[in-house]
């Protein structure tokens, strides 16, 4: 059961998370500019947003790669969006992904190990 929960875990805060972002992305729709700008917009605000998509398609697969990529995701993010020093608020949108890749991590050395000794 514990297993199972760890399994699953961080792959719902990944998805919620990456769903959150994409709200963010929806704001390119307001205003007065062509519906071309707007898409345009709309595809600029969602780079983050795949790229933790693409993160998390290889967190299901590879475990241990997934876990370690959503840590420095997080990393690279704070330094970006200055979370410790100007942007405190970031840490809002960012934080899930150190939890993810922790759980991820966690589930690896725990679980994910043994399985490919059977």
């Amino acid at each position: 059961m514990r297993a199972k929960l760890l399994y699953w875990i961080p792959r719902i805060i990944a998805i919620l998370s990456i769903l959150f972002m994409l709200l963010f992305s929806l704001d390119a729709f307001s205003g007065n500019e062509t519906v071309v700008r707007k898409l345009l917009g709309f595809f600029m605000n969602s780079i983050p947003v795949l790229i933790i998509t693409g993160i998390l398609i290889i967190a299901w697969k590879w475990e241990l790669a997934g876990g370690i990529l959503f840590v420095l995701s997080f990393f690279v993010a704070a330094v970006f969006f200055r979370s410790f020093s100007r942007n405190p608020a970031s840490l809002i949108v960012i934080t899930p992904f150190l939890i993810t890749g922790i759980l991820f991590l966690l589930h690896y050395f725990l679980y994910g190990r043994s399985r490919g000794k059977e």
